[in-house]
């Protein structure tokens, strides 16, 4: 009967059961910080697409508002890098798990914040100072959040399971964007627009202290990862991981970078800007998109799935290619696809999109552990994560508003294909590590 290490590192225990029950509390622990991650990015995508504007930067242009309200949004993807830095030190120094604790605390109580944050009537310019802080505190925490909770999984993961528990918290993507979408549709549904923008706007903030409450009782349950005590009895952690990452693999880095972009871009398109743009230039109602994307998360899901079971049966860096170069190909129809003014064909333009980038998301959690050693593996792939996060995210809403006021529409999905064509090349050209 085959054995293998339980989850504290305590013995042997034998195979009764299949891998994904057997390590069911890491798996939950990854998959959950992963789905507060993106319900706390989705909710202030979605209150910067509808409200932040106007509460937060009255005295400017209507155009000017969004744009205002998208780099706000895009402030989190700046402040991300820094807190990748910082939580990858003490990652690769001290351990996962106090490291995805103390990343987790510091996202929740950013995003809890905002939800009692004065407003300019109230405050004046304090109001955008103060959001603009918090902003940077979500996006700090977030830099520590998705490597750690990765590593958890993979690290942990049994021979040829690599991918799919990798799959795990890419899973809280559309885990994270169900809660987040489905609370805002409730809310357009039960709220008038002057109730939402009075006060509405602020209860997903509140709710989120209770997936964060749940992160942290599943988090505080685990044991550190079997790689990591391993790497420990083979040698001392190095003094300073951001040093030794940047002098001995500067290629793993930018290959990891933009190898991160195409997702990103794919997401912040089909949620963030499609919901902007369809609500205020399209003449949709935000109820029914708000439908209309919910309906299209269950393809991110299913692409996810996909990769990380074909990734197995291949290998990540196939599949994460064949997911850039289909990103490709959706940018040239996504904008025509999204200003067609049929609502089939825009659900059939979003799904397209999402299960496209499940192709391309999906393979990350087992693909960037590849490129660097355990003892800087939390520090590279935290960096190389919210670096193509800050080219294929915090860019993309404002990048498509620019595309669609100079060119047209049918131009906003050039962004996508010039971010398949920078992922691809990062697969391409990514060094091999023995």
């Amino acid at each position: 009967m085959a054995l293998e290490n339980d989850e504290q590192g305590e013995g042997m225990i034998p195979y009764r059961t299949n891998p994904v029950r057997q390590h069911a509390r890491i798996l939950t622990a990854s998959l959950v910080g992963t789905a507060v991650e993106f319900y706390d990015f989705y909710i202030y995508a979605t209150a910067s697409a509808l409200v932040i504007g106007p509460l937060f930067f009255p005295a400017q242009s209507p155009a000017a508002r969004t744009l205002l309200a998208f780099m706000t949004f895009g402030l989190a993807f700046v402040a991300r890098p820094v807190g990748a830095i910082a939580f990858g030190h003490f990652g690769d120094r001290v351990g996962r798990k106090s490291t995805l604790v103390a990343s987790l605390m510091l996202m929740g109580g950013s995003t809890l914040a905002i939800a009692f944050l004065p407003t300019y009537a109230m405050a004046g310019p304090i109001a955008p100072t103060l959001l603009c802080l918090m902003r940077f505190g979500q996006g700090f925490g977030l830099g520590g959040e998705w490597g750690g909770a990765s590593l958890l999984a993979v690290e942990n993961a049994p021979k040829g399971w690599e991918a799919r528990f990798g799959a795990a918290p890419q899973l809280g993507a559309p885990l994270g964007f169900l809660v987040a979408n489905g609370l805002f549709l409730i809310l357009s549904l039960t709220l008038s627009p002057a109730s939402f923008a009075a006060w509405g706007w602020r209860i997903p903030f509140l709710a989120s202290s209770v997936l964060v409450g749940l992160g942290l009782w599943v988090r505080m349950k685990i044991g550190e990862t079997a790689a990591f005590r391993a790497a420990l009895d083979h040698a001392p952690p190095p003094r300073v991981p951001v040093g030794t990452l940047f002098r001995r693999y500067p290629g793993a880095v930018v290959a990891g970078t933009a190898g991160v972009v195409a997702c990103f871009a794919i997401f912040y398109l089909a949620t963030t800007f499609a919901l902007s743009f369809a609500t205020t230039k399209l003449g949709y109602a935000m109820q029914s998109f708000l439908a209309v994307q919910l309906v299209a998360n269950f393809a991110l899901a299913a692409g996810i799935m996909l990769a990380g079971y074909w990734s197995d049966r291949t290998n990540p860096a196939r599949v994460l290619a064949i997911g850039a170069a289909l990103t490709m190909v959706v940018g040239l129809v996504f904008g025509t696809g999204l200003a067609s003014g049929s609502v089939p064909v825009v659900l059939a333009t979003l799904m397209a999109a999402l299960l496209v980038m499940g192709l391309a998301y999906g393979p990350l959690g087992a693909w960037l552990p590849t490129l660097y050693p355990t003892g800087v593996r939390y520090t590279g792939i935290s960096i190389a994560f919210n670096c193509g996060g800050i080219i294929g995210g915090a860019l993309a809403p404002f990048a498509a508003s620019w595309l669609a006021l100079t060119g047209g529409v049918a131009y906003v999905g050039l962004f996508l294909t010039a971010a398949g064509a920078v992922t691809l090349a990062g697969v391409r050209f990514a060094p091999k590590r023995r």
